[in-house]
């Protein structure tokens, strides 16, 4: 169940001259106040009397004492982004970003390196949550679970320079066969880190159309280009038994006898791929992504979709998320909608201003609350709302 924080129980005294400065305190103290609240210690360095979370820390003490909610798994990973965001000065979305969500987007492989996920913290394999587009905010959309080992041969790394490493592997590969890698990622999983960084990276129609759909889109991740969107409805009906059927009566929806001849090249380039996988007794989801770097499937696909255009793509993208896929939920939203609280205009940063401001000014003073008389049938604060589920 995920809880919505009780963020305070007395006013606060800051410089109201200063909004945006009074938000980064103020995202600062709850941050201590729902460490607090779930019974967690913020790291030493930040229970300073001057620090936001220690204060905010230290006010939720003095409420919660030792009557406390539990902290489970994504609650512990919840406040940590949330932490991490602040002191990096990154925004955090904090509307749809809850535990609930980051227990929907946990995950036992690796997508990119394709390995297991577990150890320690620190290790290579040891899962991370990661933002796909590293110039927009913790949000919902815009976050994975990696292994460490994929998460940092990808730091400064976006979707077009990955897709250069992977075609330069492939190059490499070609002319002298062996283990060619960069970074720790040969060729075939810098073509899986590209798609996935793609994903949350709004493209140009021509450069989306070029990008290999080389990993299935993991869990809540959104898809921004309409070329990717009709890439990834395409290839999941591979993996429903009927697909045959279904990418007949598909074809029938397009709009001129030329564009259902490149749709029909194209499907048949890619079903081979399919019906080796069956024979062989493959997991389908790895063949098919397999199947979008073989250079056949990448022309015929190109062909297609370039002849389609960007508004029929949209539009078609539309009515294959309204018609659906047995045992995979749909959703089709509107670039505005679907970037909502990335903070794409601001590059996925709290505004400089605010941060300089509230780093220059003297640190205030924030109250701690007292504890409240005990009431029967409460472990709550007067005023403090129930959690919500």
């Amino acid at each position: 169940m995920t809880s919505t924080p009780c963020t305070r129980t007395a006013a606060l005294p800051l410089d109201a001259a200063d909004e945006a400065a009074d938000s980064v305190e103020r995202t600062g103290f709850d941050i201590g106040w729902d460490h607090a609240r779930h019974g967690l210690v913020p790291p030493a360095e930040l229970l300073l009397e001057g620090t936001p979370p220690g204060q905010g820390w230290r006010a939720g003490r003095a409420v919660f004492g030792g009557r406390t909610l539990a902290a489970p798994r994504p609650v512990r990973q919840w406040l940590a982004l949330r932490l991490q965001a602040w002191r990096r000065g990154i925004a955090f979305e904090g509307q749809q970003l809850t535990p609930h969500y980051l227990a929907q987007i946990e995950a036992d492989r690796c997508p990119v390196l394709r390995t297991p996920l577990g150890g320690r913290a620190g290790t290579p394999d040891a899962a991370v949550v990661e933002r796909l587009n590293e110039q927009a905010a913790y949000a919902a959309g815009n976050l994975v679970t990696l292994s460490l080992r994929a998460a940092q041969a990808r730091r400064g790394v976006d979707a077009v320079e990955a897709l250069r490493r992977a075609r330069r592997l492939e190059a490499r590969a070609a002319a002298a066969p062996g283990a060619a890698v960069v970074d720790g990622l040969d060729a075939g999983a810098w073509f899986r880190l590209a798609a996935l960084q793609s994903y949350a990276t709004p493209l140009p129609f021509h450069a989306a159309a070029q990008m290999p759909l080389a990993l299935l889109p993991p869990n809540r991740v959104r898809l921004l280009n309409a070329a990717q969107g009709l890439q990834a409805l395409l290839t999941l009906q591979f993996t429903r038994p009927g697909w045959a059927a279904r990418t007949r009566a598909l074809g029938a929806w397009l709009p001129e006898h030329t564009l259902r001849h490149d749709y029909q090249l194209f499907i048949g380039a890619l079903a081979p791929r399919l019906l080796e996988a069956n024979a062989l007794g493959l997991p389908p989801a790895r063949v098919l992504e397999d199947a979008w770097l073989h250079e056949r499937v990448q022309r015929r696909w190109q062909h297609f979709v370039l002849s389609l255009g960007e508004a029929a793509t949209a539009a078609l993208v539309e009515r294959l998320a309204a018609q659906g896929l047995d045992g995979v939920r749909l959703l089709s939203h509107g670039t505005e909608q679907a970037t909502e609280g990335w903070a794409l205009a601001d590059r996925g940063q709290v505004p400089r201003s605010a941060r300089l401001s509230a780093a220059a000014r003297p640190r205030p003073r924030w109250p701690a609350a007292p504890r409240p008389a005990a009431r029967a049938g409460t472990d709550r604060p007067p005023r403090c709302p129930a959690p919500q589920g």
